[in-house]
Formats: C-alpha cells, structure tokens, sequence
C-alpha cells in the first residue's frame, strides 16, 4: 500500500496573476536574459506529430523524442538535422508518448498518457517491460525522473499519484513478461491545493543528482514540491523572484533548475538556482519568445538548452489551427 504524504507547507512568494506576455507583472517580476539565443536544434518528420518529450542516451549523445499523436519515438544523432524514426507510432500498444528517460544501461523509459509506461532496450529496441496503471480513475501518466540507484519516479497528473518503479521491478516485470500494475509510491492528493475533477496537477519531476529528494510542479497551482527520499515527506518549496504557473517538464543540474512554460500566445522557460536544501528556489530569468512554440520539457546538454516546441496549441490538444512545419527541437544558447 501506497503511503499518504504529511504536509510541511512554507511560505510561498510567488506572483499571484497569470504571466502574461507584455503585461505589467511580467515586465516587472520576470527578469529576461537579452544574450539568449534561439535556434532549430534539429527537425522531426511527419505534419501531426506534436512533440512532447526528450532525453539524451549518455553514452552517445544521441537525443530521443517522442510524438503526443501515436506515440512514435525519434532520434537524432550528434549533428543530424533531421531526426529518424526510432520506434514506429502505435507500435506495443503505445498511443501517446509523453516523458522520456534514458538511464545508464541505455534503456529508454517512454511514459504513455493513457496506459502507463514501456521501457525499451536501446541497442536492440526491444520491449523489455511494461508497467501499466492499476485503476480506471481518469489518468495522465506524465514524467519521468531516475535517481542514481537506478529507481524510476512517475508522475500520474489527474490522480497527483508518483509511482514507482525499483531495478528488481524492472528486472522482474522482465522475466514474466505482460502487463505489470505501476506501484505507487507516494500520494500528494491531499497535499496540492484542491482544484476542479480531472484538473492537471503534478507534472514535470526531476531528481537531485545524489538522490536526497524529487522536485515536482503542480502546474495548475503554481506550487513546487520537495519529496524527500526515502522517507516521501513532501514540503512546499518557497519560491521568489516570479511564478511557476503552467510548469511542464523541468531539467535540474548544479543546483539551477530550468522550466517549460507551455503558456498559450507567451511562450515560455524560466530558470531558478534552487537552495542546498531543495527547500527554497528563487527565480533567475525568464525567457519569453513565439519561437518557442508552446515548449512542453527541456534539457540541458553541452552548455545549452534543448526546448521541444510542442505546438500544442496549433490544431493539437489545446487549440485550433494548422501547425508550422516541419515541427523541431529548439536549441537555446545563453539562459
């Protein structure tokens, strides 16, 4: 049995309004970076493919994403500008793909919104385990975060559920082949701020390099929460310097944590240095840019950042319209 998680609520210094671009609060509590650069990192086939998540296999340096409209996967290797297809859509039962995790034995972790998650050998591109969730309540199985033991963290955003998955999981869900139920870990239903049925909570989640404890955003909230491994004790993150509203997926290293904001018509990323504790994160800047295109998860490789302009918002979940082709990768130099 899952545990419910106590709550340790701090004061929490965010701006109360929606940022919006051009509007008072933004210009004057969301510090902007004019030396950031926006490129096209590298292009992914297909006129319906929506992009939702990224990952980097450690060993190569090869970059995956996957497609929200059937749940294929794409690589691009070092230098490519158009991505392959790596893993056909539709392919093992897979609809959606969502967050995208690479671990150190080279095993890509594909979240699926609505089933749960496949996890894949990379040299083979075999299936090697499937993990699925354990009830028919409305579900979104959202994220992925690994920590150095090899333990997988997955954030359920309907249900405000992270699931677990531990190495012997994995290892056992292997050899008996099937579906096997997701384990949940810890309960933060009763922690985040109440919100209508069915409202998008928990999303984007990240581990602490040493495995202390996980960030996650209630995007919906504009709360940040700290769990603390392993005991799973959850305290809210005191936040300054700006808001975390509409937080997506989210990349954290040496203690600076960057942001997806898929905000409609104020396509954003904002960057916070997060304190030696987890327990409190100020906000550093904040990039604002149609060029963006609706990112939904980032990461950060070489000195840059990796945006996934998702372009939900034109003819995909979230609004009307025609996307622009061919969709990509975003490369963001200096922020």
């Amino acid at each position: 049995m899952y545990r419910t998680v106590r709550r340790h609520v701090f004061v929490v210094a965010t701006l109360t309004a929606p940022l919006l671009v051009g509007s008072a609060a933004q210009a004057a509590g969301t510090p902007a970076d004019a030396r950031a650069r926006i490129s096209t990192a590298f292009e992914i086939p297909g006129d319906r493919v929506y992009p939702e998540g990224i990952a980097a296999d450690p060993h190569t340096g090869d970059l995956y994403t996957g497609s929200f409209e059937g749940g294929a996967i794409f690589r691009a290797r070092p230098g490519q500008r158009v991505a392959e297809e790596f893993l056909p859509a539709r392919g093992d039962g897979r609809s959606q793909a969502l967050g995208l995790e690479v671990d150190r034995s080279r095993r890509l972790w594909v979240m699926d919104r609505l089933t749960g998650l496949a996890v894949y050998d990379i040299p083979s591109r075999r299936l090697l385990a499937r993990f699925v969730v354990p009830n028919q309540d409305p579900r979104l199985v959202n994220d992925v975060a690994i920590t150095p033991d090899g333990t997988a963290y997955i954030t359920e955003s309907r249900q405000a559920i992270v699931y677990r998955v531990t190495p012997e999981q994995l290892a056992e869900a292997g050899e008996q082949g099937g579906e096997v139920p997701l384990t949940p870990a810890f309960d933060l239903s009763e922690v985040v701020e109440p919100h209508a049925p069915n409202t998008i909570t928990l999303n984007g989640i990240v581990a602490e390099p040493s495995g202390r404890y996980l960030l996650t955003v209630d995007m919906t909230g504009a709360d940040l929460y700290r769990i603390a491994l392993p005991s799973g004790e959850v305290d809210k993150v005191a936040l300054s310097g700006g808001s975390i509203l509409t937080g997506d997926g989210m990349e954290l290293q040496h203690g600076t944590l960057w942001v997806a904001h898929p905000i409609a018509n104020a396509y954003a990323i904002s960057r916070w240095r997060i304190g030696s504790d987890g327990r409190e994160a100020r906000m550093t800047g904040r990039l604002t840019d149609p060029a963006l295109q609706t990112p939904t998860t980032l990461l950060r490789k070489n000195g840059k950042l990796y945006v996934v302009r998702s372009q939900f918002d034109k003819g995909g979940p979230t609004g009307p319209g025609t996307p622009q082709l061919p969709f990509s990768v975003a490369s963001v130099r200096g922020f």
